[in-house]
């Protein structure tokens, strides 16, 4: 029976862990359910940034299990209501949750989906990304093609989909779609490490900002703007954001530069 598990490594983080290994980490809609409820009671402890990890080793999350998909085609029971895959796409797409995921091996089909929906990207040098639906007279269903393209363009896009064959994390990123590349066997660590930085910014400011991420999917670039502009005036006249730019401001006046102030650059590739 696969499961999943809510951990708390740091303050205003949450880690759900998948165990699919009963079903070789193929996503039953029993398992789906479980991520996503897990999900939903860190957000509501008070998780405000989730890493999304796997208890393998050599995949992450895999496509959905076919033998639901073959049930609910045939009008049969499925291992739970086909509407988990929505309520864990809704629980990514929070507001309240900045979601990372701690990709530490092989993914494809609804599991690289769900990653494709996911804000940031960690992921192993071994992984290898797939949407191999084509292969088995199916199409992507849950982003895909739509929100891959968005990440990584067209072509690529089309390449992976009409071919359906995997490539390679180092591939991946370089196309755009990844946020760090990390040796073998440490993307959970690294993701969990930078959770626990993100969760010390202000929430405030984090959930206008992936409303702002949200929203420009559907928006045109001159809505896309009159809704930041929306947003950024929620934060920048509130009580907080007055007292951290007075902070700030008060560190520069005291002779600190703009690098000291606001850190180094992220690492972004296997070095």
């Amino acid at each position: 029976m696969s499961s999943a598990s809510l951990t708390r490594p740091h303050d205003g983080v949450a880690l759900v862990t998948l165990d699919a290994r009963d079903r070789g980490g193929f996503m039953s809609w029993e398992a789906v359910g479980a991520v996503a409820d897990a999900m939903t009671e860190g957000r509501e402890g008070g998780a405000r940034v989730t890493v999304l990890a796997s208890a393998a080793t050599d995949y992450w999350f895999q496509h959905a299990w076919l033998p639901d998909l073959i049930a609910m085609a045939e009008g049969r029971p499925t291992s739970a209501e086909p509407d988990v895959w929505w309520r864990l796409l809704a629980e990514i797409a929070h507001v309240d949750v900045v979601t990372i995921a701690a990709i530490n091996g092989d993914c494809s089909g609804g599991g690289a989906e769900f990653g494709w929906a996911c804000d940031l990207r960690v992921a192993s040098v071994n992984a290898w990304f797939g949407q191999p639906e084509v292969r088995i007279a199916l199409a992507t269903g849950i982003g895909g093609t739509s929100r891959l393209a968005r990440l990584i363009g067209r072509t690529a896009t089309a390449g992976m989909v009409f071919d359906g064959r995997p490539v390679t994390a180092s591939r991946i990123n370089e196309l755009g779609a990844l946020n760090r590349l990390v040796a073998e066997g440490a993307a959970i660590d690294t993701a969990v490490e930078w959770a626990a930085e993100l969760a010390t910014r202000p929430h405030a400011s984090l959930t206008a900002e992936k409303q702002m991420l949200n929203d420009n999917d559907d928006l045109s670039l001159h809505d896309a703007l009159r809704n930041e502009q929306r947003l950024f005036g929620g934060t920048v006249n509130s009580p907080e954001g007055v007292a951290a730019m007075k902070a700030t401001q008060a560190r520069f006046d005291g002779g600190e530069t703009v690098r000291e102030v606001y850190g180094a650059p992220e690492p972004t590739a296997l070095s």
